[in-house]
């Protein structure tokens, strides 16, 4: 009984001596400091993410324009020049101008191609799983799949987005497989024979060029990166074996 009471009067002490003001304050700053930690957190990830919806939808935008003006009036260019060379240099010119455009008109083509099966297969996916707007959504995946290695995964947020408000958990699950699944057709059979072998690029190669070109130049640079690699390797070439003739 005498131990009951004499443990009693020392936690009673002992509680007496916290100062349960200072604990409150602490523990407030403590959780003030978490929030706005996870605060900044989700701030810098929304700002992210807008940032690269942003140069999605310009490089949407600008990408297709340019090209319209180059299919368009790139026929000019060459005889413009040709008023402008010497006569010696006016062949080689014309060749060398020639080789080039049909780079471009390959690699066009070729993007084309696979921006086509990519939209095409990712909306045939989320019609299969039952996702809304499935239609617009691959149109989406599609364009996006410009950018290459990051495309598909700027492509599938929307998704993602409208699967979870939809279909939960799950939805976001089916919309990630139907991606992988498209994707791993896309980048094992599609893109190396499209892009790879019509440009005579090694794939070990693009991917090099495209990391160098993203750190350099960010989304634009990834996009024409590959164009202008090949362009420059068809000039190089040119060069090489008119140096080989004299």
């Amino acid at each position: 009984m005498l131990e009951k009471v004499f443990k009693q009067m020392n936690s009673q002490t002992y509680l007496k001596q916290i100062d349960f003001t200072q604990v409150t304050d602490k523990f407030s700053k403590n959780i003030s400091g978490y929030m706005n930690t996870i605060f900044s957190g989700l701030t810098n990830g929304i700002g992210g993410i807008i940032s690269a919806a942003a140069n999605v939808v310009i490089i949407a935008v600008t990408v297709p324009v340019v090209l319209f003006y180059m299919l368009k009036d790139g026929y000019r260019l060459a005889p413009t020049l040709k008023k402008v060379l010497l006569e010696n240099d006016q062949d080689q010119t014309m060749e060398l101008l020639s080789e080039m455009s049909h780079t471009i008109s390959k690699y066009i083509s070729g993007q084309m191609i696979e921006c086509l099966f990519v939209g095409t297969f990712t909306a045939i996916g989320y019609l299969i799983i039952g996702t809304p707007y499935a239609l617009l959504l691959g149109v989406v995946a599609g364009i996006c799949n410009i950018i290459p290695y990051l495309g598909p995964y700027i492509g599938i947020a929307p998704a993602l987005i409208v699967s979870f408000s939809h279909g939960g958990f799950w939805g976001v699950v089916y919309n990630i497989i139907v991606v992988l699944i498209v994707q791993q057709i896309d980048g094992n059979l599609v893109y190396p024979n499209v892009i790879g072998k019509s440009l005579e690029i090694h794939p070990l190669t693009i991917i090099i060029i495209l990391l160098a070109a993203g750190n350099i130049a960010g989304l634009m640079g990834m996009i024409l990166a590959i164009p202008l690699y090949a362009v420059v390797k068809v000039v190089v070439v040119h060069l090489y074996n008119i140096y080989q003739l004299e």
